[in-house]
């Protein structure tokens, strides 16, 4: 293992090691000729591996968290909101922090954190009380501030070094809205966005992106990435007011950062619910979009929509990466954004305008009665896997395996990525966890290579009118069944997804490989 400490002049401060999320160190310590070599330094265990002991949510937790290295301590988050710090090169703990979260409350995201945030105030006395800061979002929406070097919360930070996030969110539900990655800090602002339970309703929690001062916890900006003043520009791609009633819209990905510009780009996400839009006719600006906001004031910038009227949960979860890449002899600032799709966007980020071209193509039409999905949609060139309107092949596993498959996608419709929900079902492929999730990419700068982890895990997702879904769910019949199922509220149906595996042998239904990391 390479101690942190040797890492030298790349420290690790963000997530994703920097605010343009390139996910590099230059050290040179660590080569293809001596990975061979590397020998396991330490373990730390966090003990965060159950549910607390609350029987009623029946499953563990998970690690997600990607550390950061502040004032030479590594520092990272459990799926218990619980934060640590521990020395790099021995692995000891030296503190800890537990905010606290009640889990007998169900919470949509339960026992996801992907991190914290640090920031080091150079105003300050650098031995002084939370010179250096920790920032926390939580699953019950607070937002803490702790000391880096004692682990304790900053008293002058909000109320008593916590603000809650609840206030000011339009139709929020406790356990429905919640934190889940790390705030983005750029130039002594906290840049917060939100986790918001998919498919509940039509009218769920706005995904407002807000900015707090990172000494005292004063708000300074808010975004709503949602046109609610019929005089905002996007305020057209909204049929009637559906803009008033829908939600989401979130950013509950990492965002990215231009300090010397003053941007901030935020990943935004579909508009609510997922999987039927008869509610939200039109394009719905700005969900599914890349926003480019003035950092210090919040003011609008650009956008760049990637998906009209989302109707596949293709939410913008990969972190935007920003590198700058040459044009004829001339270095252009760009962002490149990976998508659930396999596709990746490369837009000028001054801009938001396409720096490769982005094909306009027709995609299909919704059978859903009260649906209207969008004519075309946009189809950059650079793809990260091979595209297809036919159903991809069946993994020939066993004729047992092929006959439990095929039986599970007889009468499934498929045209290609954009195929609609439908009553009878749609295969959505390479599945709404991506493609390209939350994981994101890297960059080599030397070699000027960007790497990412595509994915290909299919499900089946289909609308059930609501009389049909209100009687099945009273029957009994969605018990004991390995799928999800949502009301959808507000609209006129239901909602069943399921993942595209033989449920007798848990193996993939459809040819790998079911995962491949990519060089573009």
């Amino acid at each position: 293992m390479m101690a942190a400490g040797q890492v030298g002049a790349d420290p690790w401060p963000h997530y994703g090691g920097h605010l343009d999320g390139r996910r590099y160190v230059s050290s040179t310590i660590l080569t293809p000729e001596n990975t061979q070599d590397l020998k396991q330094a330490w373990v730390f265990r966090t003990g965060d591996v159950a549910n607390g002991g609350d029987e009623y949510f029946g499953r563990t937790s998970s690690f997600k968290a990607t550390p950061i290295l502040i004032d030479g301590k590594l520092v990272f988050s459990s799926g218990f909101n619980r934060v640590y710090a521990i020395n790099p090169v021995t692995g000891k703990e030296l503190w800890r922090f537990d905010p606290g979260v009640n889990f007998a409350r169900r919470y949509s995201e339960m026992f996801t954190s992907r991190g914290v945030a640090g920031w080091v105030d150079r105003q300050a006395d650098r031995n002084s009380i939370c010179a250096s800061r920790i920032f926390l979002g939580t699953l019950d929406a607070r937002l803490i501030a702790i000391d880096a070097r004692s682990g304790k919360k900053c008293s002058a930070f909000g109320e008593q070094g916590a603000i809650d996030l609840s206030k000011g969110i339009r139709n929020f539900r406790r356990g429905e809205y919640s934190l889940t990655s790390p705030p983005t800090i750029v130039k002594g602002l906290v840049i917060v966005g939100s986790s918001i339970g998919d498919n509940g309703g039509a009218q769920m929690e706005s995904g407002t992106v807000r900015a707090f001062d990172a000494r005292t916890g004063e708000l300074r900006w808010a975004f709503d990435p949602i046109p609610r003043d019929p005089d905002s520009p996007g305020w057209s791609t909204w049929k009637g007011k559906s803009a008033l009633q829908t939600g989401a819209a979130n950013v509950w990905g990492v965002m990215a950062a231009d300090p010397g510009r003053d941007l901030v780009f935020l990943p935004t996400t579909s508009p609510s619910p997922d999987f039927y839009g008869g509610e939200r006719l039109g394009d719905n600006a700005y969900a599914n979009s890349i926003v480019a906001l003035r950092a210090s004031t919040g003011e609008f910038v650009w956008a760049y929509q990637l998906v009209r009227h989302d109707l596949w949960d293709y939410d913008l979860a990969a972190q935007p990466m920003l590198v700058d890449i040459d044009r004829a002899g001339e270095s252009v600032p760009a962002l490149l954004q990976a998508t659930k799709m396999g596709f990746v966007f490369v837009l000028d980020r001054r801009t938001g305008k396409p720096l490769n071209s982005v094909e306009e193509r027709p995609v299909p039409a919704s059978a859903v009665p009260g649906e209207i999905a969008a004519k075309a949609q946009k189809f950059p060139m650079l793809k990260l896997h091979a595209f297809s309107d036919e159903l991809p092949p069946i993994w020939q596993h066993s004729p047992e395996h092929v006959e439990a498959c095929r039986n599970m996608l007889e009468g499934v419709r498929f045209e290609g990525i954009y195929t609609p929900p439908s009553l009878a079902g749609t295969l959505l492929y390479p599945g709404n966890p991506g493609g390209v999730n939350w994981g994101s990419m890297a960059a080599h700068e030397r070699r000027g290579l960007a790497f990412v982890v595509v994915n290909r895990l299919p499900t089946v997702v289909k609308v059930i009118p609501r009389r049909q879904f209100r009687k099945q769910s009273n029957d009994g019949v969605f018990n004991g069944v390995e799928a999800q199922f949502t009301s959808q509220s507000g609209t006129p149906y239901g909602m069943a997804r399921f993942e595209l595996f033989n449920r007798a042998n848990t193996l993939p239904c459809l040819e790998g490989p079911w995962a491949t990391l990519v060089a573009i």
